[in-house]
């Protein structure tokens, strides 16, 4: 379970502490106008305290101690607690008014991850939800997730459904967060991402590992994430902070070609653009410029344009011939299919033969495993 700091002991209930300073009192037999002329404070202070209309302040707490002999922290303490006790009682009777916003959020499959606890009532699940979130309330979170300002709201995915696209993005924030990664060197990664290129005929259980360790050394987090529902992302981009980037693969198609230029893509948005945006992309649509570029390098870096114009050229395109191309370039053939089927040199029915599924199921080192 993802480590989010909302299992915190909460006392269903405190005394204020006017209460007990009428129980001493009674008990040493001292009356309150006694006890008032002693502290050097007015009849109607003490009686305001003891009913719990005002609170103990330091300089009263100080008081206390001289003419009772018990601590000022004591005092302070018992102060705190019922005042904490008190905006927590009010918080929830507010999350209690607002309980439907919840109800937006896929609070089963996190629990089904581990990766929040199951509760027995709204109030926990709304108060677990925020903090995995780090966000002080509903409204700091409708602020900040569905500001038209955020960069990756302009995605017609995140609008289609931004709690659960902000929900995926946030589990893949907590898991790269805890990967320890060396400080990002864009020299380093652009070569990495060379390496990784060669590892597109390989099966998950070797190339997953060495993705993971090259972009590690190079200093971006590599997080493979399985899509939630209502989300339909393929991947994410952000920078967690200047000297560490995060990729996420949703895994949502299950083929090589699909697959491969996910991570090519977002690898450029880490490479090429501005470390302030967050890029949530599905494969589909791609018309912004950034994305547009993203989306030229991933393709040039899998398929280098002059080979492939020379393949075009010269070859008459069958299975045998794709197959030729892909050893020449080291290159899966799934992906040079997917390629000419893209780029409507083929249709999307042939070849797909060549395509492989790529599964993940026995090889969950890195993503959240389902109760």
């Amino acid at each position: 379970m993802i480590n989010t700091k909302t299992n915190q002991f909460n006392p269903d209930y405190v005394i204020h502490p006017g209460e007990i300073l009428e129980e001493t009192l009674e008990s040493r037999g001292i009356k309150k106008s006694l006890f008032a002329e002693k502290c050097g404070i007015s009849n109607k202070t003490v009686s305001q305290i003891i009913h719990g209309k005002s609170a103990i302040t330091p300089e009263m707490a100080i008081k206390f101690e001289r003419a009772l002999g018990t601590s000022a922290s004591l005092w302070i303490n018992l102060n705190t607690d019922y005042e904490l006790y008190a905006a927590r009682e009010a918080d929830k009777k507010k999350l209690i008014s607002e309980k439907d916003w919840i109800k937006n959020f896929p609070i089963n499959h996190l629990i089904d991850y581990n990766i929040l606890p199951k509760r027995d009532n709204i109030v926990d699940n709304l108060y677990d939800i925020l903090s995995f979130f780090g966000v002080g309330s509903i409204s700091a979170w409708n602020d900040y997730y569905l500001s038209p300002n955020v960069a990756y709201r302009k995605s017609p995915t995140f609008k289609a459904n931004p709690q659960s696209v902000a929900t995926w993005l946030r589990i893949g924030e907590l898991f790269a967060e805890q990967i320890n990664c060396a400080m990002f060197n864009k020299k380093k990664f652009r070569e990495s991402l060379d390496q990784i290129r060669l590892l597109t005929k390989e099966s998950v259980s070797i190339f997953q590992k060495k993705m993971i360790e090259l972009c590690n050394t190079a200093g971006v987090a590599l997080i493979f994430l399985p899509e939630m529902p209502k989300t339909h992302i393929s991947g994410a981009a952000k920078w967690l902070t200047p000297n560490k980037a995060m990729i996420i693969l949703s895994l949502r198609h299950k083929m090589d070609d699909h697959f491969w230029f996910s991570f090519f893509h977002e690898s450029a948005h880490i490479l090429l653009h501005g470390k302030s945006e967050i890029f949530i992309d599905n494969n589909e649509n791609h018309t912004s410029p950034k994305e547009t570029e993203a989306d030229t390098f991933a393709s040039n870096i899998l398929i280098p344009p002059k080979k492939l114009s020379d393949f075009l050229t010269t070859q008459t395109i069958s299975h045998e011939t794709v197959c030729d191309f892909a050893k020449t370039i080291n290159l899966s053939p799934g992906v040079i299919v997917g390629r000419l089927q893209h780029d409507k040199n083929i249709p999307y029915s042939w070849l797909n033969k060549l395509k492989r599924k790529i599964d993940f199921s026995e090889n969950k080192n890195t993503m959240p495993t389902k109760r």
